[in-house]
């Protein structure tokens, strides 16, 4: 609380002047000490990546409504697609949007063009679907062609077609790289940016400083894992180890990949004296299916690494090198992509099959018990039931009833009037018989429970919710 006492020996209306400078200069500074408390102490944030490469997925607004039945904030998608700007529209879902590669060559030539795409694909949306990051480009030093000259020239006409439009401190732009962008990520205090790089990099680093927008680098232990078993242990991956890993030129203590490979580019920014750009995690995650020659792409590996990870995040533990730093990471991804070039595993990394059930149990708060198991879609009662919580909100309830009997895909033929379960005619008793027929036809795992946090599990028989003979 502040409080203000002065005596002045003026006129009162010289006081009333003074007095009014000081509140407005005094507001003025609470405007920007809350501003700065909004925008740098938010604590760590968990997304979620939104890949579309697949013919099976469902529409964008089950999509959208999917993501807010569990409870998920942040969503990344690829590029600025319309259908899907309109279906996260009134959600409060933050979304990172995205400029494909083949689109740099257009928006590093003529800011003109940076202008138009704004004006057309962006404007129109926003601020009712709220766009928080712009990517340009992505991981383009393992894309072929030329094409890593066209990123800085892009970013600053999109950066400047934003500040036209006022919006440069409320979306920022950058653009996300692969580990690869590193020459040298072991130990991590030698982490190193590839001197083939350094033409565009350095600019790069230059904006992103200038900005304060995120270096964003996609994380992947997995792929370590699975190319070097005999120098990287599965435990070391999935955050399970009891040994350590010790960094012979700093002492620190690594007790699991994801750290060693984010101080690998903490070192890298500060060997160039780039200390105060931050990280961002704009992809990781853990496949579940694999070829037979990817022993390590599980359901089990998967939700152990992203429950682990998420725990890790959440608590704002930081690394080794920035301990207690923030750091906002995506997951990789919400659904199985069944598109996508290469191996089997490239095509099961989802959280949720394109039917919208999980795969694997996964509490995205990081605070809850997972239970493991290797297929969520195996219905077992194991006698326990799923039924609506009796404090959850009327909204809220027909919000989640609404999902469970359309894109859940569970018939609620049963609860309409002159049907056996219609009785008693009450919101939660409607909500529990489809929330419980969900919660079975997934796999009874704690997730099919979620129901944004208004499901409730139980072990007694809810026998209201019985159908009547």
């Amino acid at each position: 609380m502040l409080y203000l006492n002065f005596t002045l020996s003026h006129s009162p209306s010289y006081l009333n002047v003074i007095s009014m400078a000081m509140a407005s200069t005094i507001l003025i500074s609470l405007v920007i000490l809350l501003s700065f408390f909004t925008d740098f102490c938010h604590g760590s944030i968990v997304g979620v990546c939104y890949g579309r490469n697949a013919d099976d997925l469902p529409t964008p607004d089950k999509v959208a409504q999917l993501v807010q039945l569990h409870k998920i904030k942040y969503v990344r998608i690829y590029d600025a697609n319309i259908q899907v700007l309109k279906a996260f529209a009134n959600t409060g879902v933050e979304l990172m949007i995205g400029i494909a590669n083949l689109d740099l060559l257009p928006f590093s030539q003529f800011q003109s063009n940076a202008d138009t795409w704004l004006k057309n694909q962006i404007l129109p949306y926003y601020p009712a679907t709220k766009i928080t990051y712009i990517t340009v480009g992505a991981e383009v030093t393992e894309s072929t062609g030329n094409i890593s000259a066209l990123v800085v020239p892009a970013m600053q006409n999109i950066h400047t077609a934003l500040r036209k439009a006022g919006l440069h401190r409320k979306i920022k732009v950058s653009s996300t790289h692969s580990l690869g962008v590193l020459s040298r990520s072991f130990p991590p205090s030698a982490g190193a940016f590839s001197s083939k790089n350094a033409f565009f990099l350095k600019p790069m680093l230059e904006f992103l400083a200038e900005n304060q927008s995120p270096f964003m680098i996609d994380i992947y232990p997995y792929y370590a894992y699975r190319d070097s078993p005999s120098n990287v242990s599965l435990d070391y991956a999935l955050f399970e180890s009891s040994s350590e890993v010790i960094d012979p030129n700093t002492g620190l203590i690594y007790t699991n990949m994801f750290d060693a490979q984010i101080d690998a580019l903490y070192f890298a920014l500060m060997a160039l004296n780039f200390r105060t750009i931050k990280v961002m995690v704009t992809e990781t995650g853990w496949p579940s299916k694999g070829s037979v020659k990817e022993t390590a792409a599980t359901p089990d590996n998967a939700q152990t690494y992203n429950t682990n990870l998420i725990r890790h995040v959440i608590n704002d533990t930081g690394t080794p090198a920035k301990p207690g730093e923030e750091l906002d990471v995506y997951i990789f991804s919400l659904f199985n992509e069944n598109r996508k070039p290469g191996l089997e595993s490239e095509r099961n990394w989802g959280m949720f099959y394109p039917d919208q059930t999980s795969v694997y149990s996964l509490d995205l708060t990081g605070r809850g018990a997972v239970d493991r198991t290797t297929d969520a879609n195996i219905t077992s009662s194991n006698n326990t039931w799923c039924i609506a919580s009796s404090t959850a909100s009327e909204l809220d309830l027909q919000s989640a009833l609404d999902w469970a009997c359309g894109a859940g895909n569970v018939d609620c033929s049963a609860i309409q009037p002159s049907q056996p379960c219609y009785q008693p005619d009450t919101l939660v008793s409607h909500a529990s018989f489809a929330f419980n027929s969900y919660y079975h036809q997934n796999g009874a795992t704690d997730i099919a429970c979620g129901f944004g946090g208004i499901g409730v599990k139980t072990d007694k028989n809810p026998s209201k919710f019985t159908l009547n003979p």
